[in-house]
């Protein structure tokens, strides 16, 4: 498996108010998507990006970092060869990512990602 990027996950309360801030005061103005709870905000010129997240709509936890990876299936065994845990199952995403959810030994939750093909 290879780390493709990494993706913060700011915790907000509101996407939409969100927007205004990192839009109009940072400049992040190509909005890449909106799911109404998690959308993603880049810079037209350099790419730079942040994502923002109310609440994961389909997961028990939030986490605070999602891992982009050319492998998630590899990713998955191992995390569980490992014993690490897993909060939130291998699943295909109706938005288009096949993800899981561990737990990494510092408490933190991180969505562990790859795009469909």
């Amino acid at each position: 498996m290879r780390v493709v990027e990494i993706v913060a996950d700011l915790h907000v309360a509101d996407v939409d108010a969100a927007r205004e801030f990192y839009a109009s005061y940072l400049g992040l103005t190509t909005e890449e998507f909106n799911l109404g709870w998690v959308a993603r905000f880049s810079s037209p010129d350099t790419g730079a990006n942040v994502q923002v997240v109310t609440r994961d709509a389909a997961a028990p936890e939030d986490p605070v970092i999602s891992i982009k990876v050319d492998d998630v299936d590899w990713a998955y065994q191992d995390a569980q060869r490992r014993g690490y845990e897993i909060v939130h199952p291998l699943s295909s995403e109706s938005w288009g990512v096949r993800r899981f959810f561990v737990r990494a030994p510092d408490g933190n939750v991180l969505n562990i990602v790859q795009n469909h093909e």
